[in-house]
């Protein structure tokens, strides 16, 4: 079914046995209507510059379903909060098809909100639309900073009436990912018994995303390894940029590493190290310092569902190098984001330092960050300014600079303080999407306001740009603002 005359739909996933999904016809939505249109990013698909009409909308919308090539509700299971839950599935989604972009890549195009499927359990299969633009106003800002995720080519409302607290508009997610595959699909068929999909579904992880393993001795082992190394790289990318997921369950962890599922997210305004976004998370179990240790229970889960295919010691040596990939990323990243590449002794006293001080004096995260990589055309006043205790953070910042003198180039030169700083603008955004700048979208977008969600989607596509004409989106949150809890249904 083709929609362009460089586009075409395909669908591997398919292909395989029926007890991986369930055939699902989309309920389409009462008169629907484009909110964004991502067009950067569908370009890299050759899809249309302008927000798509007639078929392209259409399919998009779910109101026209390709008859080669029917939508699909992937079952699968997973924990939740730690316990097993097999009755999970897509239960408001479903998966039209792939498409390539220019690079090749095969991409899942994947509709959020298009009704029930027999996963939903006791929900209705809808999006509302304030969570349908959280969801696109993350995934871009995260993209933004480069930190791995999956995206959206847009998204649309509707006048169909859905029920969350309070009665709310329809909407629709277009997301797309390399894969939607997450660790809950291995763990479905590993408890259910059903061996020989289990080994077929690790099989085609292997030929879809890991042709490389095919090349090792043991390929599932090196795959196990792969999906290891990617979940430590993105849980890496999280604490160094200060985002809080929300909701760790074993099924909203993507097989590629790549946040997945934003719901009740948050990045930190106040450095505080036990932020808990999720105001159903009464135990705190998904705090934002909790988020490495979740990682690898989530990775020791589906360990134990690869079992059939991997032997125990192999497992476990796999599992025991994830905290030492981890620490590696994360202290890349931080290197990075204070300027400093080489590497001394002293260093790590100098981050524990700093990330104490932050803590104690609730100091705003990126904010600090940011005018930390402006000190060579900003007074270090304004630095020390973002304390209670300046005292302490002038000795912190003296230590600091005095460090960044070490600092030599290949050629064993000093860096000046201007090359330093400007490699650090390039990795500590001005701009981060605040839970109540995507509050202030929402309520315009809820009285039929669209421009603050395009505005922000624009912004933080060039999160470390200056934009001087958007200056005050990186204004502190106001108190109402700070450590907003959000509920699943965000």
């Amino acid at each position: 079914m083709s929609f362009h005359s460089s586009i075409s739909l395909s669908s591997r996933f398919s292909e395989l046995p029926h007890s991986f999904f369930t055939k699902v016809t989309p309920q389409p939505l009462n008169n629907t209507r484009w909110v964004a249109w991502n067009n950067t990013f569908a370009a890299q698909f050759g899809l249309p510059e302008q927000a798509p009409q007639g078929d392209l909308k259409l399919f998009l919308a779910g109101e026209m379903i390709s008859d080669e090539f029917p939508s699909l509700a992937m079952k699968y299971a997973g924990h939740q909060f730690g316990v097993y839950n097999p009755e999970l599935g897509d239960g408001r989604g479903l998966l039209l098809g792939e498409l390539a972009n220019h690079d090749g890549r095969f991409f899942d195009v994947h509709l959020k909100g298009a009704g029930l499927t027999p996963y939903s359990r006791m929900g209705d299969g809808r999006a509302v639309l304030r969570s349908t633009i959280r969801e696109y106003l993350c995934s871009e800002a995260m993209a933004g900073l480069g930190i791995p995720t999956t995206r959206a080519l847009g998204m649309l409302t509707s006048d169909t009436p859905v029920y969350r607290e309070k009665m709310e508009q329809g909407a629709l997610l277009i997301r797309m990912s390399e894969s939607h595959i997450r660790f809950g699909h291995f763990e479905h068929f590993f408890y259910t018994n059903q061996l020989a999909e289990l080994k077929l579904l690790a099989d085609k992880v292997i030929e879809w995303y890991w042709p490389e393993c095919l090349e090792s001795d043991k390929p599932y082992v090196a795959m196990f390894e792969s999906v290891v190394d990617k979940t430590a790289n993105m849980i890496a990318y999280w604490q160094a940029y200060g985002f809080a997921h929300g909701v760790m369950n074993t099924d909203n962890m993507s097989i590629l590493g790549q946040t997945f599922d934003y719901g009740p997210f948050g990045f930190l305004d106040d450095y505080e190290p036990g932020y808990i976004c999720n105001h159903s998370d009464y135990q705190g179990r998904y705090a934002f310092d909790q988020q490495p240790r979740i990682a690898l229970w989530n990775l020791s889960a589906l360990a134990h569902a690869l079992s059939p295919l991997i032997e125990k010691p192999d497992l476990e040596a796999v599992l025991a190098k994830f905290e030492t990939k981890l620490g590696g990323y994360f202290s890349q990243l931080m290197r990075s984001k204070l300027g400093l590449h080489c590497k001394l002794e002293q260093d790590s006293q100098l981050f524990q330092a700093m990330f104490e001080l932050l803590h104690q004096n609730r100091v705003d995260y990126t904010r600090f960050m940011r005018e930390l990589s402006n000190l060579d055309h900003r007074d270090p006043q304004v630095v020390v300014d973002l304390f209670i205790d300046r005292d302490a953070a002038k000795a912190w910042l003296d230590l600091y600079l005095a460090r960044c003198e070490c600092e030599t180039d290949d050629d064993a030169k000093p860096v000046s303080e201007e090359a330093r700083c400007t490699s650090m603008r390039a990795v500590n955004p001005k701009y981060i999407l605040r839970n109540y700048l995507a509050q202030l979208a929402i309520e315009k977008a809820e009285q039929g306001d669209f421009s603050e969600v395009n505005a922000l989607a624009e912004l933080l596509k060039k999160p470390y740009d200056e934009q001087p004409d958007m200056e005050h989106y990186a204004s502190l949150p106001p108190e109402w603002g700070k450590k907003m809890e959000i509920s699943c249904s965000s």
